[in-house]
């Protein structure tokens, strides 16, 4: 029993201290993970050399992976490529479903570039397609939302998911994550839409109210604004090369690992696992980002958008890196045995990460720190609950990824970016964006738990 009080004691300090005091949660990771294997008996000298280990173990398998998706997912942004992107899943979708529209937007968008930062990008559009359509805003700023957090935890290479991956074990094997991951976003996409549908006759807002944000819905081209900001945007293939090339490269890696051998064991299978390498992957979408650089000193453009990448993927890396540090510590302490048999006998299995990163969620607000710090507090007692396996790992990262995204309120940036960009009153955000993401993560555990019956 004093397993279970420690670790209580351990999690109620990761949320006092993010959320009520404000501590960075790369602090209060390593002091949780200095707490916690004094606590648990370990020699503080050996807790310092864990702590150690640990940081370097997972930032070895998966820190390159983070720093090449956040420098893709700045390209993307800062060229418009996102946009256009938006532009082709418009024409494909059409005009007729205006929030299915969105969703898909959402969802494409999101798995390179950071949710809050899609919404921003993609604001004004959706303002417009509003305005042209006669559908309530709140209902097309939810589906917006909704769709880009489903992907943001769910699917590689948003770096949320790669890090929650690399903790599990799963750091050189993302394929079956992303296949599986978008499957599960897609519903929780879906439901998010569903709930979104519901303000469709919500009338408090019009395109005229939106200010700096709005879009003239009688100008003959809805990305006249646009190509006014960022130049001409990109073609479609430039677009959406550098996401759906890496994921590509991932899956043809996974089948080359398959225990049946489908590409034999020659050359042909070397180079498939080579370049299937999620590092080599995400460095080839970084390369077929290159042609979305601005013409004239592409050179100087690209030192920015690189540098840029830098700075946005550096509290992730040591966010991570202090996740792999707790997990390293907790391994090495009683506490994965006996937890995991406990928790197996209970017959919890799946859903008890899905708890523990919704508890995380809403009390600290950053997904990206749940899938963190949930990942690296299950990842010793899997093998006790039944989940040892790549399949299991996978289902794991998933039940994670739908507690991360339970739920978000005040405490999160992204319900402050949807709610203030889109003039909604904080009282219907609640209703709204707050309830949708609740929608969304039940939707999305009950699906893992279906998949872990069917595959498991």
């Amino acid at each position: 029993m004093i397993y279970v009080l420690i670790l209580v004691a351990l999690i109620a300090f990761i949320v006092i201290a993010t959320a009520l005091f404000r501590l960075h949660a790369f602090l209060v990771l390593l002091a949780a993970a200095l707490i916690g294997g004094i606590a648990y008996g370990l020699a503080p000298v050996k807790v310092v050399e864990l702590i150690g280990q640990g940081f370097g173990n997972i930032l070895s398998g998966i820190g390159l992976v983070i720093v090449f998706g956040t420098i893709i997912g700045v390209m993307l942004e800062k060229s418009g490529a996102a946009l256009s992107m938006a532009a082709i899943v418009i024409r494909l979708v059409g005009r007729r479903f205006p929030a299915l529209t969105m969703t898909v937007i959402g969802y494409i968008v999101s798995i390179p570039v950071f949710c809050d930062s899609a919404f921003v990008i993609l604001n004004g559009l959706k303002n417009a397609v509003a305005a042209r359509t006669g559908v309530s805003i709140t209902t097309m700023s939810v589906a917006l939302a909704t769709g880009l957090f489903a992907t943001h935890t769910f699917v590689p290479p948003t770096p949320g998911p790669i890090a929650a991956a690399g903790n599990v074990g799963l750091g050189s094997n993302l394929g079956l994550l992303i296949g599986l991951g978008g499957v599960v976003a897609a519903i929780t996409a879906l439901a998010g839409l569903v709930w979104a549908r519901l303000f469709a006759g919500h009338a408090d807002e019009s395109a005229a109210t939106l200010g700096e944000n709005a879009i003239d819905p009688s100008a003959n081209d809805a990305f006249e604004q646009f190509e006014a900001e960022y130049g001409a945007l990109p073609g479609g293939v430039a677009a959406f090369t550098p996401i759906l090339l890496p994921i590509a490269l991932i899956c043809i890696g996974s089948i080359a690992a398959f225990p049946t051998a489908p590409l034999g064991d020659g050359v042909l299978a070397t180079a498939a696992t080579f370049i299937g390498q999620p590092v080599i992957a995400l460095a080839a979408g970084v390369v077929a980002a290159l042609p979305l650089l601005p013409t004239g000193n592409r050179r100087d453009a690209l030192s920015a958008r690189v540098h840029d990448g830098i700075v946005a993927a550096a509290p992730i890396l040591v966010i991570t890196g202090a996740g792999g540090a707790f997990g390293a510590v907790l391994k090495a302490t009683p506490l994965a045995d006996w937890l995991g048999n406990t928790l197996a006998a209970q017959g919890l299995g799946i859903f008890m990460p899905f708890v523990v990163a919704a508890a995380l969620k809403t009390a600290q607000g950053s997904s990206t720190v749940a899938l963190v710090t949930t990942s690296a507090l299950v990842a010793p007692m899997l093998s006790d609950l039944g989940l040892g396996s790549d399949l299991g790992r996978t289902l794991t990262v998933l039940a994670i990824g739908a507690g991360a995204m339970t739920v978000s309120h005040a405490n999160d940036s992204f319900f402050w970016v949807v709610s203030q960009f889109s003039r909604i009153p904080v009282g219907l955000a609640y209703r709204a964006q707050t309830m949708a993401t609740l929608v969304q993560g039940i939707v999305g555990i009950v699906t893992v738990w279906i998949l872990s019956l069917l595959l498991l």
